[in-house]
């Protein structure tokens, strides 16, 4: 079985990395500068998302957004679905969902909606959280293909289950975020060592390996994205228009809203997301 992999950013490439070492793979991205990797593991470059599909049996894509998406919905790539199996691991909305859905289902292919929880490290560790959406027998049939990507996968639903999935997740990511950030800074306005917040904080049971990363990125001041924030900031807009839709109560979210559309304007969207917490300034000493 032949597999293919369309969007190479950074959660993207370790993935196809991951693939490459189990399965013949063809790539294609929109910047060239992310092949070199790929072709050292082995893996085809594909002249287009067309042809990725045309020399596929499993195409997965993981693209910016919606729009992205739709770029490559060329004639030739839809044609190229016939009897293949396509898996979506983009952030869209629900409605896109089944658009894209549709598309792959008149072309007489298979579509799998797949949005995964993590970031680079865990990426590159195979260690995501896939959230699967669509028809079961199909989901359980690509499994092999999902394995060497996650350490789970699972199972929500019909097409938009994954998503909605997502949205309520990463509503706790981003809230923790920003609460990392925020509690940070006022033990930093304190006075406090900051170092020993650290220690307190992973001694006690709010300690995550979630708070174990972004702690110490803080204090090295790395900002180095293992998920940007111009990527949370889409995703707190996912999270908004889904607590919209259904009428849920949702007043944190509205604060991430702010805070990640803050940092996008003040020029933090290609930095790590816990760089949100360069909106948190140190308090001036009296």
């Amino acid at each position: 079985m032949r597999v293919g992999f369309i969007g190479l950013g950074i959660m993207g490439t370790p993935m196809a990395l991951n693939l490459a070492r189990r399965y013949p793979i063809t790539v294609w991205n929109r910047s060239t500068s992310k092949y070199a990797a790929l072709q050292q593991a082995g893996a085809r470059i594909g002249a287009s998302p067309a042809k990725v599909a045309q020399e596929s049996d499993v195409i997965f894509t993981m693209l910016f957004d919606a729009k992205a998406i739709q770029s490559i919905l060329d004639n030739d790539f839809i044609e190229a679905l016939n009897g293949k199996t396509l898996i979506n691991t983009s952030s869209v909305t629900v409605d896109f969902s089944h658009q894209l859905a549709k598309v792959v289902g008149d072309a007489g292919g298979n579509f799998i909606e797949m949005p995964v929880s993590g970031s680079k490290i865990p990426a590159e560790q195979g260690e995501l959280v896939g959230m699967m959406a669509g028809d079961r027998a199909i989901a359980n049939r690509i499994r092999p293909f999902v394995d060497p990507l996650t350490a789970a996968a699972v199972y929500c639903g019909p097409v938009g289950s994954g998503l909605k999935m997502k949205y309520a997740i990463n509503l706790y990511l981003v809230a923790i975020t920003a609460g990392l950030s925020e509690s940070l800074n006022l033990a930093r306005a304190q006075g406090l060592d900051l170092e020993a917040f650290g220690k307190v904080l992973d001694a006690g049971p709010l300690a995550s390996p979630y708070s174990k990363i972004k702690i110490p990125k803080i204090l090295k001041e790395d900002w180095s994205p293992q998920a940007a924030i111009k990527d949370c900031y889409n995703s707190t807009l996912l999270i908004q228009a889904a607590g919209e839709s259904t009428g849920a109560h949702s007043p944190i979210t509205q604060i991430c809203v702010s805070l990640y559309k803050q940092a996008v304007e003040s020029g933090l969207g290609e930095e790590d997301m816990i760089a949100i917490a360069k909106l948190f300034p140190q308090a001036p000493t009296s």
